[in-house]
Parts: structure tokens; sequence; C-alpha cells
């Protein structure tokens, strides 16, 4: 059963009522995808209110049968994609790497292992580092698609519909940006190593 099909009723029923329901249950995953996709906070964050807002709209132009059949995580997911697609082609060029381990809406500071010590905190953060830069080397298509199978955990049947691809396309996709990462990191693996020994 779909998780979302109270929120869709309601948001058919009443969306000035219930559209903040929305907003609360999916803010962070709209950011947080933003987030992996830009690598700027503030350009995720006003790429998920952007796409909030457009939702809204599309919304109010729907009636309420097609809002019940919305399947409303790969819907939101490519109001959010398509918005941050634009910015990346507006700003031309990439910038610099951020920690997937960033600090998420509602917490002051960056996630932290309180079970480990300091040095092993700091190693978990570079990793995190070194593999949000490797993962926005990747082209779009690779990024988009890896991000909403492996960090928004999207199954591959919602993943071919917030992508509007055949279910066998997107998988071939993330499969291809996964080797990609797996090829990049061993490169760098390899010119780390190399470097200590010359």
């Amino acid at each position: 059963m779909d998780t979302d099909s109270p929120l869709l009723a309601a948001l058919a029923d009443d969306l000035d009522g219930s559209f903040e329901t929305l907003v609360v249950e999916h803010q962070d995953r709209l950011y947080s995808i933003a987030l992996r996709l830009l690598g700027d906070p503030r350009d995720a964050e006003e790429a998920a209110q952007d796409a909030l807002v457009r939702a809204y709209r599309a919304l109010a132009g729907y009636d309420a049968a097609r809002i019940r059949e919305l399947r409303l995580r790969p819907w939101l997911s490519t109001i959010v994609l398509n918005l941050c697609r634009s910015r990346l082609g507006r700003r031309g060029s990439v910038r610099a790497s951020l920690s997937l381990d960033a600090a998420l809406p509602g917490e002051l500071e960056p996630r932290t292992d309180s079970a480990h010590g300091p040095a092993e905190t700091v190693a978990t953060r570079d990793a995190a580092n070194d593999w949000a830069g490797l993962l926005r080397t990747l082209p779009v298509a690779y990024r988009s698609a890896v991000v909403l199978r492996h960090v928004d955990g999207l199954s591959y049947p919602e993943l071919a519909l917030a992508l509007d691809r055949p279910e066998g396309t997107v998988k071939a996709q993330v499969h291809r940006g996964v080797a990609l990462l797996r090829t990049a990191f061993e490169a760098a693996q390899r010119q780390e190593r190399e470097e200590m020994t010359a």
C-alpha cells in the first residue's frame, strides 16, 4: 500500500488545510536531493522551497481524482530534479565538494558518531567528502539516478517515474553511475598511494 495515500486524499479534499503536512513530510528529503546534486546548502534550500511552491501551484490546478492518483515521492523528486538541472545549467561550473555528512535541516552541527573518537569521526567525514566530490563529477543523468536510488531510496519503478525513463534505462544509469564512482575512487586511491611513495 502507498504510504502517501492518506496525505493524497487529504490534499484532494482540502489542499490549503493539508499542504503543510506535505511540506513537513517531504521538505527534508527534497533538500537532501538538492544538496547532493547542487553541492551548496543555499542553492539546495532554494531549490527545495521552489519545488514545494511549484508542487502547490500544480496541485491547485489538478482535480481531486488526479491528486489521489499521484505517486507523490517520484512526482516531487521530478520537480526538484528539474529545478536542480536548471540551476546546474545556469551555473555552468562545478562548485567545491560538500560533505555527504553535512548538517540536515533541523540539525545545528554536522552529524558525528558519538560511539567513536575524534579520529574516527574525522576519517568518516573525510571519506564522505571524498565520495561527495566524486559524486558531483558524474554526468547529471548518472548523478540524478544514483542520488535518487542510493541517497533518497526510491525503488526502480519510482525512479523510472521520477526520471521519466524506462525502468531498464534507470537501472543501467544507476549501475553505470556506481561503476564510474568506483573507478574514480580507485583512481584517487592509486594517485594518493603514488604521492605518498614519491
